[in-house]
């Protein structure tokens, strides 16, 4: 599973022409999830997301989180993140897991978030969207999290598989 964050002032997502979702201050989230994710990889993400630490403190440094400031987070699932472009000039999306099992995690990483006492505002799942955002920083960090949801180092090899070492 794979997230881009983004630290945002404000930031909203439309669809059908509707504002489906909007934040303050806080995280804009695109969320990529991979055929070998689980739910154990939502959960792990989402905690990851909501304590990392990438608000300014009082002396300037990178020392609160989302939770700290209040802030909200708006999570927009995104397939392309999982694109494979190490080959010619069209990506390749086989990585990213089908709907059937990317919806439900989705819905698993926003519900727990909301378990870690965020308020979260959501994309539409395999709708086309326009997002708007207030970049603030600009702070944007990738965020892996492994088959499994555990922490042990993953490596792919050239044909993209994923190999995990224990």
């Amino acid at each position: 599973m794979r997230a881009l964050v983004q630290r945002v002032s404000s930031a909203q997502v439309q669809a059908d022409g509707k504002v489906t979702g909007r934040i303050g201050q806080g995280l804009l989230v695109y969320l990529g999830i991979g055929s070998a994710d689980c739910s154990a990889c939502a959960e792990k993400l989402a905690e990851k997301v909501a304590h990392l630490r990438i608000f300014q403190d009082e002396q300037g440094k990178l020392n609160l989180s989302v939770r700290d400031v209040r802030g909200g987070v708006l999570a927009v699932p995104n397939f392309t993140l999982l694109a494979d472009a190490r080959r010619g000039r069209r990506p390749a999306f086989s990585g990213a897991a089908a709907a059937q099992l990317a919806q439900p995690l989705y819905e698993a990483f926003t519900a727990a978030l909301q378990r870690e006492g965020l308020q979260v505002a959501k994309g539409v799942f395999g709708a086309d969207m326009i997002i708007r955002s207030e970049a603030a920083g600009p702070v944007n960090i990738i965020v892996d999290i492994p088959p499994g949801g555990d922490d042990a180092p993953v490596t792919g090899d050239k044909d993209n598989r994923i190999t995990r070492h224990t």
